[in-house]
């Protein structure tokens, strides 16, 4: 007429093991490192370098528009999309540095 409380067995496999977790964590870490957080430093650093290296001449791509670059300063250059046409952008905003002669 009573039921018995069943009581779990505290066996092989009851507990997880913490050495095992923290294995799993490490391992996802280094996933997620090499995956991607390496990959998006290695993109800045070069876009750094890129944009350290411009000098008048370059033709470069800037959302979309194309121009060469006829005026530089530390924060802004100042690009000729047309003849006769000259915009002000941040050295910030230049996405791409195009091979010499694309634009015509």
């Amino acid at each position: 007429m009573f039921i018995e409380n069943a009581f779990a067995d505290g066996g092989v496999g009851a507990t997880p093991d913490l050495g095992m977790n923290l294995v799993f964590i490490a391992i996802m870490f280094g996933v997620l490192y090499f995956m991607l957080i390496r990959p998006q430093m290695k993109r800045q650093k070069e876009q750094k370098t890129m944009l350290e290296a411009l000098s008048r001449g370059d033709e470069v791509v800037v959302a979309g528009v194309l121009g060469k670059i006829v005026d530089l300063d530390d924060n802004h250059a100042k690009l000729e999309v047309a003849k006769g046409v000259i915009i002000q952008v941040q050295r910030g905003a230049i996405g791409t540095l195009l091979p010499k002669g694309t634009i015509q």
